[in-house]
């Protein structure tokens, strides 16, 4: 898969994400999970999950990213990394992957690293085929 993002840009973005699990809150399952977002201005954001005694009340790395992007006024975005202590590399959950597309086109690479961070990477259109999103409102 083509990507937009150069060999720097993609080290860079692995980093971050690897580095992000370090600032997880996860006492309950020990599952780290780190991300790095990679802004159209080349910013780099990132977003470490964040656990709660009641389960779903949690929020997963994806959406810290995605989110404190947002609240700084990003709308346009080149690629995600996500990082995680196992292996093979773990995708992003079923909720992430729709509020990702909020923000993404089909195109988008979503960058997968297991703890020895080897990488396996896909794009939104494959992560979450027929997705319903803002475009859908259009119609």
């Amino acid at each position: 898969m083509a990507s937009s993002i150069t060999a720097q840009e993609l080290e860079a973005l692995s980093s971050k994400a690897n580095a992000a699990k370090e600032a997880a809150y996860c006492p309950y399952s020990k599952f780290r999970v780190g991300a790095a977002l990679l802004t159209q201005s080349g910013e780099f954001i990132t977003g470490a999950n964040v656990e709660n005694a009641s389960y779903p009340v949690g929020t997963c790395a994806e959406r810290v990213a995605f989110g404190t992007a947002v609240v700084a006024g990003h709308r346009q975005f080149k690629a995600i990394a996500v990082a995680t202590d196992i292996k093979p590399p773990a995708s992003p959950c079923g909720m992430c992957r729709q509020f990702m597309s909020e923000f993404t086109s089909r195109s988008f690479p979503v960058y997968m690293y297991d703890k020895d961070m080897n990488c396996n990477v896909i794009t939104m259109g494959e992560l979450l085929p027929n997705s319903f999103g803002p475009e859908d409102f259009e119609r």
